[in-house]
Order: C-alpha cells, then sequence, then structure tokens
C-alpha cells in the first residue's frame, strides 16, 4: 500500500505557527545575557596566563621526538668493571654508571651513539714515542670496544637497533626502539692508518674525533686541564688527507678535544658539515675543552659559514666553577651556544658513564626531561626543543652523507696517503 506523500513545503510559510505566541524576555533573562560574559571574560584571561606563563612537561614532546645523546661512554664501562664479558651484567637491572635500559626509558631516549674509547698512551702509563711509533695496543683495544657495543645491543635487541645512517636512526627510532651508533673518540686509535679508519667505518662508526687529550701524527689536541705544546699548528698535512677520507666515507668528523687552530683548519678543509660530539661553550665557562664564540660564529648555513652541531657536555668541570653545576648551568651553555651559533646548531653529548662527577638535576640519563624543562621556562618552544633532542644532529649527519654521496658521483678514490715517519713501508 502507498502511503501520501508529505505536502510540499511552502517557502513563504511563517517559521512559527500564527497561533505560537513569542515572549519577550523577562529583565532576569537579560541580566544573564550580559553578566555571564563579564564572569567569564577574567578566567579565560587567567587560564590564557597559566598557559603562556607556566612551564608545560616536556614529556609529551620527549615521548614523541626521542632524545639522542652523541656521545655516552658505557662501552668503557663494560671493559673496566666486567672485562668485554656482555653475560656478565644486565641492562635490564640498575648498572653501575649513569646509563640502564629502565633509565634509558624514563629519559625518553631515542638514540645514542656509544663511544669506543681508548685512552691515549700517558693515560696508561705507555708511550707510543715522539713519532707515534710504538705499538700500544690501541687498535686492539678499539676493535674490542666496538666488538663488545655490537654484542650488547644484539643482546637487548627488543630494545636497542643497530644503526649506521641517518635513515636507520629515523627507522629505529620510528619502530619504537634506541637507535645504536658507534663513535670513535681519538685519531690516536688509528695507530697513525687510513686503512684503519677505512675498517673502523666498515664495522660501523659514524663519527670520529680528530684528537682526544693527547697530539697525534694527524692533529692538535686542546688537552685536559694542561694544553699539550702544539706539534702541527692545527692540521697536520696527513690530517687534512684523514678528513678529505672521512669526508668521502660519510664519516662525521667531530671536533671535540682539538686545539682551537685544529678547529678552524678543519672547517676551512672539510666539504662535509662537522660536529662536536661533547663539547660546552668557553664564554659560560672559560676552559679549553670548550667552543670559544670566535669559532661559533664560524657555524651556519649561509654565506662564509660551515653547518655543524655543537653537542653540549655535562661533564662538571666544563660546565660551572667547582660544585655550582647543575641542570640551570647546563642550559646556560645551550642557550648560549644557540645565541651565537643559531638554535639550529646545538644538541646533547652528555659524556655519561665518561664522566665521574655529574651535574646536580642531571644525575643520569633518566633526567634529560629537566633539562628540556629547564629550557622551557627561558622560553624554548616545542620547535626548538625538539631539534635539541634530535633534528639538529640529525641535519647535520645527513649533511655528511650527502657529501659522500658526491663525492662517489665524482668518482674521488680512497686516499692512500701513508704516515711519513713510517719505517715499515
Amino acid at each position: 500500500m502507498s502511503t501520501p506523500a508529505p505536502p510540499a513545503a511552502d517557502e513563504s510559510a511563517p517559521l512559527l505557527p500564527a497561533s505560537t505566541p513569542i515572549d519577550a524576555p523577562s529583565p532576569a533573562r537579560k541580566w544573564v545575557k550580559y553578566a555571564l560574559p563579564l564572569v567569564l571574560l577574567p578566567l579565560f584571561l587567567i587560564a590564557l596566563l597559566l598557559v603562556l606563563l607556566l612551564p608545560r612537561n616536556p614529556a609529551p614532546l620527549l615521548a614523541k621526538v626521542g632524545v639522542v645523546d652523541t656521545h655516552i661512554d658505557l662501552p668503557w664501562l663494560l671493559r673496566h668493571y666486567y672485562r668485554n664479558d656482555v653475560g656478565a651484567f644486565d641492562m635490564r637491572g640498575a648498572m653501575p654508571g649513569h646509563v640502564d635500559i629502565p633509565r634509558l626509558k624514563k629519559g625518553h631516549v631515542g638514540g645514542v651513539f656509544w663511544s669506543v674509547y681508548v685512552p691515549c698512551s700517558a693515560d696508561l702509563g705507555l708511550d707510543d714515542g715522539p713519532e707515534f711509533l710504538t705499538p700500544t695496543y690501541r687498535v686492539r683495544d678499539t676493535l674490542e670496544q666496538i666488538d663488545v657495543t655490537k654484542l650488547m645491543i644484539d643482546e637487548y635487541s627488543d630494545v636497542f637497533a643497530y644503526a649506521t645512517s641517518a635513515a636507520e636512526m629515523r627507522a629505529a627510532m620510528g619502530g619504537g626502539k634506541i637507535a645504536s651508533l658507534i663513535g670513535v673518540e681519538g685519531a690516536h686509535q688509528l695507530e697513525n692508518s687510513l686503512g684503519v679508519l677505512r675498517t673502523y667505518y666498515e664495522l660501523g662508526a659514524r663519527y670520529m674525533t680528530l684528537t682526544h687529550s693527547c697530539n697525534n701524527a694527524f692533529a692538535d689536541s686542546a688537552g685536559i686541564g694542561a694544553t699539550p705544546t702544539p706539534l702541527h699548528g692545527g692540521l697536520s698535512p696527513l690530517g687534512g688527507q684523514l678528513i678529505h677520507e672521512m669526508n668521502r666515507l660519510g664519516m662525521m668528523v667531530d671536533i671535540s678535544h682539538v686545539s682551537d687552530a685544529t678547529a678552524i683548519q678543519a672547517f676551512n678543509v672539510s666539504r662535509a658539515p662537522l660536529l662536536w660530539s661533547h663539547s660546552s661553550a668557553r664564554a659560560v665557562h672559560n676552559v679549553r675543552r670548550n667552543v670559544p664564540d670566535s669559532i661559533l660564529e664560524l657555524i651556519g648555513e649561509g654565506e662564509g659559514k660551515k653547518d655543524a652541531v655543537v653537542m653540549v657536555n655535562f661533564a662538571p668541570q666544563f660546565v660551572a666553577d667547582d660544585g655550582k653545576a647543575d641542570v640551570k648551568a647546563v642550559a646556560d651553555h645551550v642557550v648560549h651556544i644557540a645565541h651565537i651559533a643559531g638554535v639550529r646548531h646545538v644538541g646533547i653529548g652528555s659524556d655519561y658513564d665518561g664522566i665521574p662527577n655529574v651535574p646536580k638535576g642531571l644525575e643520569d640519563v633518566s633526567m634529560y626531561p629537566a633539562l628540556f624543562d629547564e629550557l622551557r621556562t627561558r622560553g624554548w618552544d616545542d620547535t626548538m626543543l625538539a631539534g635539541l633532542a634530535q633534528y639538529n644532529l640529525l641535519r647535520v649527519f645527513e649533511g655528511v652523507e650527502r657529501t659522500a654521496a658526491e663525492m662517489k658521483r665524482e668518482g674521488v678514490k680512497p686516499v692512500m696517503a701513508i704516515y711519513a715517519k713510517r719505517t715499515d713501508l
């Protein structure tokens, strides 16, 4: 049975039936109409001020954009405490230093460059001679550091993901794992050989510091405490060849620990962006290991500048006077570097597990959010903080990789330079 269609709408029909009365507003309703906005406006202004002035919790940002720390010395701790035995420790429990899995997760760590570090010969009571020719087991010890790092990553593969490129870092972090890379802390660990450099690269090393606390065949060091007498006036000729080969490979040139002359010459020699894996600002705390403003001013992406990133070191002796190193003092270094070099040129390279003491409020890897919270109180927004956390470092790493790709397209061959003072070749 069909249903009758409803009557067609009449556009001229009144909106209300003629019989429906339209009441005039009462005086009470008029009062509510005008008074309610007057009551709500102050409440809205108070809420807006609270949003603008009170520090926000950095955890939501860091949960999305994990912290990448370019310098953690856990491999050295594993050598010192456990003789490189990956079965002798448990990263899921409390470790003796500044780093373990629970604290990494609490600190919202997204990536780490594990430093494979061998001390300078004099620090081990050894003497490699005035021309660096006496063998001192530095290559062996570096290889063992690389080995224990990879074994550790593999043992906890549900947490760590081995990475050798910026793309692999992004993929690891996107998959909820801690991207794990390798950095070599000193060209003395090459024992004067570019062939050893290429081997370290093949084994996963993606940055190398040109010096540690000692001069070497490639470059002069800033030292730690006393500054060594310069041997080369910065880079040696072989040091220039070393940087060229690192550019060709796609290995970041790390100029933490180097003399000012070495750093300036590295800016002139390197085709690729540069890295300070763990350094702070000399204008904030006047020690030679920190970067002076005259060099920070060379950093940039415009005419006459070179892209670079300074990863701020937490070592108290590089941060502030004795007893004064705390999270605010570390933030002073971050802010100063950002002011001179630009906010896109600063990151975090704590030196955890490589320093005996830590700043108050930054006791271990769980405490990175405290630094981000402090920077929020100084006006840093999410974009600035995300750059500090990882994106500034990733940009530089990708720039180094682009340079290597360009050199490959140009047909640049491996550097075959040999240390002139070697007697075996």
